[in-house]
């Protein structure tokens, strides 16, 4: 297909969102660039990218959450190729992100501002050039009607700088008062929230203080709750004193505890008195005894106990003989000075025998 303005048309008008579609027009474009009769200057093609990141932001604002997001696609394609330069780049993702409602109002005057910026630069660098030129003093000076001709047209280009740069001047003093507003408008609240910080925070010291105060009646309360009564235990107020528990003791109990009730126990007589030189004495079951000697039945009961365990040690426990008591044998002893128990507890042995 020849490259004609009919072709182009009609390549751009069966452009789609496929990448295979956007890739065949592209690579067609770039074959045929040269076959291109009118092209564009450097000093235009600026003007031509901020008017495409114009309408990408206004196509992009008004389109679909489907559309917005393939419109940001692009925009990301750009910045990963490289396609534009930096600052055109910058203010297109400015154009293609959300503005908050607060800076909308700044929105075209920032606007205009780049518009004009735009359009007074190309024109005030043409009129410097051209000026440089006519004051040059290397180059010959021309005729007079060429030189007035010539000065004609410079005029009118710097008649028409000034104009551009006069409208850029006021785009931009529109865009600091604009500014200005929202500076004051954003300090003024500033200040309104300082005021409502320092409030909340004594609010809060005082509510922290009063939380405190609960807190501590609250655990006074469950302490007093918790604690005995006052007359119990008290002897100032009159009350019961409360005993203390018994405790177990782990000591042994006394030899005293464990001897018997029925055992015979040694009491004085009156009128009796121990002579030690004493030398009499009294035979009993085979055993010599003094006479003064108090024999109680304790003693006695383990004597004959020892003899027995003697006897079955030595073999004699096993043949027993029974020992017949006479009343003669409590006769010879019985006028002695022995106790009544003793006295008593002998003669029960000798009935029972």
């Amino acid at each position: 297909m020849a490259y004609t303005d009919d072709a182009v048309k009609a390549k751009l008008s069966a452009l789609n969102e496929t990448q295979e579609g956007i890739v065949t027009v592209a690579q067609w474009v770039m074959f045929h660039r040269g076959c291109a009769t009118v092209k564009s200057t450097t000093e235009g093609r600026f003007p031509h990218c901020i008017l495409a990141a114009e309408a990408v932001s206004t196509a992009y604002k008004g389109a679909s959450n489907d559309i917005q997001q393939k419109l940001r696609r692009v925009v990301e394609v750009w910045r990963q190729r490289s396609i534009f330069e930096l600052p055109i780049q910058e203010a297109v993702e400015s154009r293609v992100d959300g503005t908050p409602a607060e800076l909308q109002p700044l929105v075209p005057l920032q606007v205009a501002l780049s518009k004009a910026m735009v359009a007074s630069s190309g024109s005030a660098t043409a009129a410097n050039t051209e000026y440089d030129k006519m004051h040059d003093p290397s180059v010959p000076l021309p005729t007079p009607p060429v030189h007035a001709a010539r000065l004609s047209q410079l005029l009118k280009a710097l008649a028409n700088a000034e104009s551009l740069v006069s409208e850029v001047i006021k785009s931009r003093t529109a865009l600091i008062d604009g500014l200005e507003k929202l500076l004051e408008t954003n300090r003024s609240a500033l200040s309104k929230e300082q005021s409502l910080a320092t409030q909340l925070s004594e609010r809060k010291l005082e509510t922290e203080g009063k939380k405190r105060e609960v807190e501590d009646g609250i655990m006074r309360g469950l302490s007093a709750e918790n604690s005995p009564s006052p007359n119990v235990g008290d002897p100032s107020n009159g009350g019961e004193t409360v005993s203390r528990p018994e405790v177990e003791a782990l000591t042994p109990p006394p030899v005293e505890a464990l001897t018997p009730v029925g055992s015979p126990k040694q009491r004085p007589e009156e009128g009796v008195e121990d002579d030690p030189q004493a030398t009499a004495t009294f035979t009993l079951a085979g055993f010599t005894y003094p006479a003064g000697a108090s024999v109680p039945g304790a003693d006695l009961s383990s004597a004959i106990h020892s003899d027995i365990q003697q006897d079955s040690s030595n073999g004699l426990y096993a043949k027993k003989r029974k020992v017949t008591h006479g009343e003669e044998d409590y006769a010879q002893f019985a006028a002695g000075d022995l106790d009544a128990d003793v006295a008593e507890l002998l003669k029960q042995e000798g009935t029972a025998q």
